[in-house]
């Protein structure tokens, strides 16, 4: 008995090590094969690639399965993860990258790939949004109404916090480019706002 119980406090260290290492040593975890580690690292960033991907393909069951292969290609690559970037920053690449192949197929099948973009939820109209007592539900309505370069930098900066840098390395562009995006979006979305009748947040 005191061998089990033993056995048991010994897993339970490895579980709490695990889940107070940072991303970067879990990672080398995982590439020597260790699935507490890879548990550790969805349960910590699944949500925040989840609701990433979902933004961009706006299917729920699209998202799910996109965002099981993020974690699936982690798995299998983590080994090539040389630390020029945050983990989470590397996440989202990876799945920036899946949403996008996952658009350009649905477009393919007769989908155009911009109009999916572009679509918003028929209930997150103006109209809609100046009857609504959250701030935060208006200002995600009027995020999901921006072009889709503009909804991608305001999504990374703001929900996901990533500097302009990490920004840059997700959708592969240049700081300046990063920095002219964000201050047109930043535009755009005051604009949006003020139509919604949300004065404060516009400004």
């Amino acid at each position: 008995m005191s061998k089990v119980v033993a056995i048991n406090a010994a897993v339970q260290r490895a579980l709490i090590a695990a889940q107070a290492a940072p991303d970067e040593m879990l990672l080398e975890s995982i590439a020597a094969g260790d699935r507490s580690a890879m548990h550790t690292l969805y349960s910590r960033h699944h949500v925040r690639v989840y609701r990433f991907i979902l933004r961009m393909v706006r299917d729920p069951a699209t998202t799910e399965d996109l965002t099981s292969q993020v974690f699936l290609d982690v798995w299998r690559t983590a080994n090539r993860f040389q630390g020029r970037s945050q983990v989470s920053t590397w996440l989202l690449s990876i799945a920036r990258f899946k949403a996008l192949t996952a658009l350009r197929q649905r477009k393919h099948e007769g989908i155009d790939q911009e109009e999916i973009l572009e679509m918003a939820d028929e209930a997150e109209t103006p109209e809609t949004c100046l009857h609504r007592t959250s701030t935060n539900a208006i200002l995600r309505a009027c995020v999901a109404k921006l072009s889709p370069a503009h909804r991608e930098i305001i999504d990374l900066v703001y929900y996901h916090e990533k500097s302009v840098e990490e920004v840059g390395q997700i959708i592969g562009i240049p700081q300046s480019t990063v920095k002219t995006r964000m201050f047109y979006a930043r535009k755009q979305l005051a604009d949006l706002l003020k139509v919604a009748g949300v004065e404060s947040l516009a400004a």
